[in-house]
């Protein structure tokens, strides 16, 4: 029991040595400076080898294609400079490393969403359904695609509106593009009178597209009767378009000229209405001076 207490005296002797605590400390800080240069090569190194890699498959690759390789570096870059800087602290990261993988498996089943968004963002980069710049509807979202990371893809819609969609929906939902073609179709939908003329209304629908340099020749427009209700004929102007990224804004102009240019002619526009005409009601007076409805009953004390 002596010797026990001896020992233990000894060691807090030794830890609150005001010597051995400076040489502790300084050993400590020139460990975290020496992980802190380590970290910050590699910063300076990934910069390097950003810049490398815009020079030299920039102009080989598409965004999309280089975006992917740039996150893949990146990634990589860190896990390495980040167990080096650990391991210049004095941390084995041997050992680390092996209670990460345990903890790993634990936060695996946690993490299942965030797992199956990266190897969803990893099949995006191989199927590749559309690439940086597209335009595209995702789940009823529609927006320009600013970006594609490993957990998520980053749409701006119209409106401005930064949208981060789950690499698993753009997996498992449908992705409809529409810059993946060189040509794009509008179609821009009216109703006219049953007794307009049908060839009429269709040459002057044909009129705003036939000399616009911004709708292709070839396929040729047409105006087809797309229903036949009770008050009216449905019609639906077709018409490709040269620059597809401008399809809204075209679609917006075409439709205000098929107003303009039908109202102008005199065709007619029907739509559903509901008319309240009023009806005049005269109560009959069947006795005395006051209408039925109005007439006072007198309630004497025999019919209570």
């Amino acid at each position: 029991m002596s010797n026990f207490i001896a020992v233990l005296s000894s060691r807090l002797e030794m830890i609150f040595d005001p010597q051995f605590l400076a040489a502790t400390l300084i050993e400590w800080l020139l460990n975290v400076i020496v992980a802190i240069a380590v970290f910050v090569i590699f910063y300076l190194l990934w910069l390097l080898v950003r810049l490398i890699l815009r020079f030299s498959l920039r102009r080989k690759v598409d965004e999309t294609t280089f975006s992917f390789i740039e996150t893949i570096v990146k990634f990589f870059l860190f896990v390495v400079g980040l167990i080096m800087a650990l391991d210049s602290a004095g941390i084995k990261t041997s050992a680390l490393l092996t209670s990460l993988g345990i903890v790993g498996l634990t936060i695996g089943f946690a993490a299942r969403d965030a797992l199956s968004n990266l190897i969803s963002g990893i099949l995006i980069f191989i199927d590749r359904p559309f690439v940086l710049g597209d335009l595209v509807e995702i789940d009823g979202q529609y927006g320009r695609v600013d970006r594609i990371t490993l957990r998520s893809t980053r749409v701006v819609t119209s409106d401005g509106r930064m949208l981060a969609v789950p690499n698993t929906e753009v997996i498992n939902k449908t992705v409809a593009s529409y810059t993946n073609f060189p040509n794009f179709r509008i179609d821009v939908g009216v109703t006219v009178g049953v007794n307009e003329d049908l060839d009429n209304v269709r040459r002057l629908l044909l009129s705003l597209v036939k000399d616009d340099p911004a709708f292709m020749a070839e396929p040729a427009p047409r105006t087809v009767v797309t229903a036949l209700n009770d008050y009216n004929v449905a019609m639906e102007l077709q018409a490709w378009i040269f620059d597809e990224r401008r399809h809204v804004e075209r679609r917006f102009e075409l439709r205000e000229k098929v107003f303009k240019i039908l109202t102008q002619a005199g065709v007619e526009l029907p739509f559903e209405t509901i008319q309240l005409q009023p009806v005049e009601v005269k109560l009959k007076d069947r006795g005395g001076d006051q209408p039925t409805a109005l007439r006072k009953k007198d309630v004497s004390t025999n019919d209570l």
